[in-house]
């Protein structure tokens, strides 16, 4: 896979990860903690797609690299409104499954994007 071909199919699905979240929270009880806990899942996700994009059209990889940083931290977010919403059983753990899986995958390949991002800065340090 090229890195275009990549960028795009990590576009995809962030954006697609930004949409199913919103779909979820239409769809929370309404009580005061669904609100509260559905702004900032909304937020970090809808931030996971908008900051992988950036990091797709960055000037550097140093700005990629930092780009991927936020990214990282926003899935991770992300994670833990979902883990909030079904640990206090504003929803049942079945309607959580594929965000939950979603956001388990994408950061594990964005970590280790990361990592092998790292890497390249780093070697590229040592050789000036």
């Amino acid at each position: 896979m090229t890195p275009s071909e990549y960028n795009q199919v990590f576009q995809k699905r962030t954006k697609a990860f930004a949409l199913l979240v919103i779909k979820l929270s239409d769809d929370l009880p309404k009580r005061t903690a669904s609100f509260v806990i559905s702004k900032q899942l909304i937020r970090a996700a809808t931030s996971v797609a908008a900051n992988y994009r950036a990091s797709c059209i960055s000037r550097s990889d140093k700005e990629r690299f930092a780009k991927l940083c936020i990214v990282i931290e926003e899935t991770d977010e992300a994670m833990f409104w979902l883990e909030m919403l079904q640990e206090s059983g504003l929803v049942q753990s079945a309607f959580l499954n594929a965000p939950l899986q979603e956001a388990s995958e994408l950061l594990k390949v964005f970590m280790a994007y990361r990592s092998s991002l790292g890497a390249h800065l780093s070697s590229i340090k040592h050789d000036t």
